[in-house]
């Protein structure tokens, strides 16, 4: 269990910021929570010592601040609306998806106010979330790990240290292509199946329990054939975090010309109207 006067502002609590405030809250940390949305700070009155107002009210004597938001702009907004509470030496974990630029200027936030900050997007999506089971992806001061431990502990199954404050931004980057190209990837073999004659689940009977097989190829692709597209990782971040993917790439000159293409396809899919729905709704966009 944690400290127990340890205590924790979760500044935002959307779908992944909710689970991981729940079990941050079941761990023993003393939670304090704010959205911009009030009515999903609400939500967590019945384990949150408080549900604040302002940014600044949240962070006002915490020791740990927590940022789980959509895009860099969006947590430094939020950074500067929680500044008049900051503390210096307050410790920030900074678990949005935000890219390379974004990781590099909010280290700059972080500075401008004296806080410690580890850079720490997670793998998983809202069911990880919920459960206590993502993967951490942290980067930042050696002297910040121990700190660090039994918030990351209580949110997740394991932890990777991956070195200075933004590499954890840039292997999320990296993890997330993956996670894209498989989506749209399946998407588009179930689609030549049917194009072909065949019946897609075919494909995914075919491929059960051998070497081309993962978990969330049957997730994913059953989700597709089911038309079940209730929201874990939305369509419209799917997006977001492919421009980011791209841009990376771009800066650093490695050629991405399949993850190009799947940004493509995922803005496609956003301007359609499904940008709320799944990221699997990309499914859609391929259907005649």
């Amino acid at each position: 269990m944690a400290d127990a006067g340890l205590t924790v502002a979760v500044l935002g609590v959307g779908t992944m910021g909710a689970g991981m405030a729940r079990n941050l809250a079941a761990a023993g940390f003393e939670l304090r929570v704010w959205n911009r949305g009030r009515e999903r700070a609400d939500a967590l009155a019945d384990v949150a010592a408080s549900v604040a107002d302002t940014p600044a009210d949240a962070v006002r004597g915490a020791d740990v601040v927590l940022t789980v938001l959509w895009d860099a702009a969006s947590v430094a907004d939020v950074l500067a609306e929680a500044a008049p509470g900051l503390a210096p030496g307050t410790l920030w974990i900074q678990s949005s998806t935000v890219g390379v630029d974004g990781a590099a200027e909010l280290a700059d936030v972080a500075a401008e106010h004296g806080l410690v900050y580890v850079d720490a997007p997670v793998l998983g999506t809202k069911g990880p979330a919920e459960q206590g089971t993502l993967v951490v992806l942290a980067s930042g001061p050696d002297d910040a790990r121990d700190r660090c431990a039994p918030l990351f502990a209580a949110i997740g199954s394991r932890t990777v240290w991956v070195g200075a404050a933004g590499q954890a931004s840039r292997l999320k980057l990296v993890a997330n292509a993956w996670v894209l190209t498989a989506v749209e990837g399946i998407a588009e073999c179930l689609t030549l199946a049917g194009g072909l004659g065949l019946d897609p689940a075919l494909f995914l009977e075919a491929v059960r329990g051998g070497a081309m097989d993962a978990p969330y190829v049957g997730l994913k692709g059953r989700a597709m054939l089911a038309g079940e597209f209730d929201r874990a990782f939305a369509l419209s971040g799917a997006a977001k975090d492919a421009g980011l993917i791209v841009a990376a790439a771009r800066a650093a000159g490695a050629d991405v010309a399949v993850i190009e293409q799947v940004r493509a396809h995922l803005d496609r899919a956003v301007d359609a109207g499904h940008g709320d729905l799944d990221i699997g709704a990309t499914y859609l966009t391929h259907q005649p």
